[in-house]
């Protein structure tokens, strides 16, 4: 190993990389959302041109010795031999801890083996060390974006240009970085330009298409990725995008067809798992749960670009387990309203663990009390999230003695065993309880507000960034359902609501009545009481409309097509009291807002 860490805060290439203050970015950066389109940075730091150019480096030492090292090296990581080429660029530091090349190589290895921490730290040596270093900063770069160093990663590719301004790699990767930042209309300039002079690039084509997904204008990205796949019928990236395009405007089988066929090409591990996980939720819009369901479980892979690791040290569960008088620890994931979603599963896993066995579960802490007094048999805590140098990692430390724990499950791995059908779904309104003396203190305080049905109402989510903004209708649209004659609206909506609260008041007349004396984002047990005393919670799917449904209150949501979720049904089999509208076409949200006024008017107004 070499002996010096030659990691330090350098200003070649005219370039500030402090080590410090990438740790700190790491630490505290959030989990990437998992994208719709495809289209990451560009570029292999193994591909045969970026090793030949290693090789026509090595060839120019003085150090005469160091040749057939890295030459060796090279061929193994010609092999996908990581564990050789490491070795051998770990010998070529030893001879000499200041040979750039050797960092280099060592660089490459540990980013191939998924190291990205150490890859970091090499890449940077060896960024400070070689005479030529803009050779290094494309990988750097792309490693950068890879650990969600965006900021970082954008300067090195803005200075690759420098050098390099006919690159189309470099152009796409940082066309992906403007995106990532909603900055659409500066990536959209930059890959125009670029596609004035290769016009039949089928990478530019393709990240073209997912800039204009990213804003919502999905249909219009199909003769982008189609026109990648017209310059490079094997193009599986475009291949994958196309499909998942048909899925969003609802082409559900051409969809499947263009992901599985995508999965054939010559694409990378990571590629290959954002690609399983998107055809699980294709498998389950078509009906076929438990393949989907199965296949869901890519999202544990360590390939995939958003995966949560799980900090803990016991047995994991598998489908096949008999559980019976055992203790079971289940860990919540992903988003909030997925754990309120997935809870559906927890009576089932409660009857066959049976009175002798012991069910501990870990959920997002503003979840503990709601949980906690639904399922009052068992132990509810808080998980904990942080991240250990590049990986997002879980755990469940309120649990004294974890060796009790027979057995863990990531909350829903459990769907492979209880949910294989629609018809396994339970018919029961609720599996959380509302505490009744909030719901009878809120049904109290709603005679304060105006006359007439008291309908509680959402319009966003607190995350509204880039292809999650496809899911949401502008405020604007909600006219018609907000004017509906006879209804009293109430806020539901957690986050800033302001600005639209006075939209409705200025521009519609309507007043949104406030729930005085409550935390919509945070006090989720007392918002659960709220939506049961309502007469109706009605908005789109996010945290506040899961909750309202799985504690029985009377919902209506707003979906769109393609929605995972409802399972290839019209309904939400989670929860059978929820009535589910869906615009026709993709983003024509006005006739469903006008058949949600409809509906209003026909139950509370003028019911039948």
């Amino acid at each position: 190993m070499a002996k010096r860490n030659l990691l330090k805060s350098s200003t070649a290439f005219g370039l500030q990389l402090d080590p410090a203050k990438m740790g700190e970015q790491i630490a505290t950066g959030a989990q990437a959302a998992p994208r719709v389109a495809a289209s990451q940075t560009a570029g292999d730091s193994a591909s045969k041109r970026s090793l030949n150019r290693i090789k026509s480096h090595a060839d120019a030492l003085r150090h005469q010795s160091l040749i057939p090292l890295i030459n060796r090296s090279l061929d193994f990581l010609k092999k996908d031999n990581y564990a050789k080429s490491t070795e051998l660029a770990l010998a070529v530091l030893d001879i000499d801890e200041r040979n750039g090349l050797g960092w280099y190589l060592l660089a490459i290895s540990k980013e191939k083996t998924g190291d990205l921490m150490n890859a970091l730290k090499c890449y940077e040596s060896a960024f400070q060390l070689l005479d030529d270093p803009e050779m290094v900063a494309s990988d750097l770069g792309r490693l950068a974006y890879r650990m969600n160093m965006k900021e970082i990663a954008e300067q090195l590719f803005r200075l690759c240009l420098v050098k390099d301004p006919t690159s189309n790699e470099i152009t796409n990767n940082l066309a992906c970085i403007l995106r990532d930042g909603q900055r659409y209309d500066e990536a959209v300039d930059v890959l125009k330009s670029a596609l004035n002079v290769h016009r039949e690039d089928p990478l530019l084509w393709n990240t073209l298409g997912t800039v204009l997904s990213e804003q919502g204008e999905v249909a219009s990205s199909k003769l982008f990725y189609e026109e990648a796949l017209r310059n490079d019928p094997s193009f599986a990236k475009a291949r994958y995008n196309l499909g998942n395009a048909h899925h969003v405007l609802g082409d559900l089988d051409a969809a499947l067809e263009a992901c599985d066929e995508a999965m054939t090409g010559r694409i990378g591990l990571d590629e290959i798992a954002m690609m399983r996980m998107s055809r699980s939720t294709m498998l389950m819009c078509l009906g076929q749960i438990g393949e989907g369901w199965d296949e869901y479980e890519v999202r544990l892979d360590p390939n995939f670009a958003d995966v949560l690791h799980f900090y803990i040290d016991r047995p994991k569960w598998t489908p096949q387990m008999d559980v019976r008088g055992k203790s079971i620890l289940v860990i919540g994931e992903q988003g909030l309203g997925d754990e309120v979603l997935f809870g559906n599963l927890l009576p089932d896993l409660i009857e066959d663990i049976g009175p002798t066995g012991k069910l501990t579960l870990a959920v997002e802490e503003r979840l503990v009390d709601l949980f906690q007094q639904s399922f009052p048999t068992i132990e509810v805590g808080a998980h904990v999230t942080f991240r250990y140098e590049h990986r997002i990692m879980r755990a469940a430390r309120f649990v004294e003695d974890p060796s009790v724990i027979d057995a863990w499950a990531p909350l829903a791995s459990l769907l492979r065993k209880y949910r294989r059908s629609v018809d396994a779904f339970p018919k029961k309104k609720n599996f959380l309880t509302a505490n009744p003396e909030r719901v009878a203190y809120w049904t109290d305080q709603l005679k304060a507000a105006p006359p007439g049905p008291k309908v509680g109402i959402l319009w966003k989510s607190l995350r509204m960034d880039g292809s999650r903004l496809r899911s949401f209708s502008p405020f604007e649209q909600w006219r018609s359902v907000l004017e509906t004659p006879g209804i009293t609206f109430v806020n539901m909506q957690y986050g800033e609501t302001e600005p639209e609260i006075a939209q409705a008041k200025s521009e519609y007349g309507i007043d949104i009545w406030q729930p005085p004396g409550i935390n919509l984002k945070d006090d989720l047990a007392d918002v659960g009481a709220l939506a049961c005393a309502l007469d109706l919670t009605l908005g789109f799917s996010n945290a506040t409309t899961n909750i309202a449904a799985a504690c029985g209150g009377p919902v209506w949501i707003i979906s769109i097509p393609g929605a995972w979720t409802r399972l290839g049904t019209d309904s939400m089999p989670w929860y059978p009291q929820v009535r589910v509208f869906t615009p026709e076409a993709f983003r024509d949200w006005q006739p469903v807002m006008e058949q949600i006024s409809d509906a209003l008017t026909e139950t509370f107004i003028s019911p039948a």
